[in-house]
């Protein structure tokens, strides 16, 4: 598409946004493209974004995947305004059908124990625990372990430093399961030196390239079935399972939303839902009063 690679370069070096980032703005560009046919993107009207918001909303796309559309397509004419002579922007004003929202889902607490606590001396067990310790001790995004170095890791502070969405830095603690398994397959790598090519890389392949998120998400899912764990296991329900767990034991929101990395609060306010549904079947448990007749 016409434009398209200075908008992406643009992303890259003006805005600082990472590499998955600017992949999904290509994925949701070339959709407008699609939908736009044969009509030039800068004779595009409103009527017509409005069509193009009908005709995904009858595939069935959600209204959070629509609206991240928008949101690109939005941008992307802004971009194109200020810098190739568009002179409107048909994206502006308009919005997403609303669509029910659903709450994360999570692990109990002994399920997300039973999934990380893996056993054994094979170089992909002490791999792969280090990876499940740390997805749940710290609530990490998958592209954010993926692309951990070495030098990211404190086990003496036990902490954590990584860069996530809008190339965003925090650090989170680590908890004395993770920093221990990630100790022992670190010394494991440098005992057979596998990282010769990727010395940086926290997490690598037995071919010592850098390992990459869909072969995290296949790990998990295979040590799910392992475990015994009956539930369509990946990266993000870890996340999810973290936030909730520290949340039911600090009630500490703020702190909740620091460690994920929200940029708004009432991203991490969805995870009070869970805990009220979490208290409200401790109460019909327990209060006298609540239970049927």
């Amino acid at each position: 598409m016409i434009h398209l690679n200075d908008y992406l370069q643009h992303l890259t070096f003006e805005r600082g946004l990472s590499a998955l980032t600017c992949q999904s703005y290509t994925r949701d560009i070339q959709l407008l493209e699609s939908l736009a046919g044969d009509t030039a993107l800068d004779l595009v009207q409103n009527t017509q974004i409005r069509r193009y918001i009908a005709t995904l909303h009858s595939r069935g796309l959600s209204g959070k995947t629509i609206a991240r559309a928008l949101s690109a397509w939005r941008g992307f004419y802004d971009y194109l305004i200020h810098h190739k002579g568009f002179t409107q922007n048909p994206v502006m004003g308009l919005r997403a059908p609303k669509t029910a929202k659903t709450l994360p889902q999570a692990l109990s607490v002994d399920q997300a124990v039973k999934l990380v606590d893996i056993q054994g001396e094979g170089l992909l067990e002490q791999r792969d625990h280090a990876i499940l310790e740390l997805f749940y001790s710290s609530g990490l995004r998958l592209a954010e372990l993926v692309n951990l170095d070495i030098e990211m890791l404190d086990f003496f502070e036990g902490i954590v430093t990584v860069t996530g969405k809008g190339n965003k830095t925090r650090i989170v603690p680590m908890g004395s399961h993770a920093i221990s398994a990630l100790q022992t397959w670190i010394q494991r790598r440098a005992l057979i030196n596998i990282a010769e090519k990727n010395p940086h890389a926290v997490f690598v392949t037995q071919q010592g390239r850098r390992i990459t998120p869909r072969a995290v998400q296949y790990r998990i899912k295979e040590w799910a079935i392992k475990q015994g764990i009956n539930t369509d296991i990946h990266p993000h329900l870890l996340r999810h399972s973290f936030a909730t767990h520290v949340l039911q034991s600090s009630q500490d929101l703020r702190a909740v939303q620091e460690m994920l990395g929200h940029a708004s609060i009432s991203s991490t306010q969805v995870y009070t839902h869970l805990d009220f549904q979490h208290l409200a079947s401790i109460y019909d448990k327990a209060h006298p009063r609540a239970k049927k007749l």
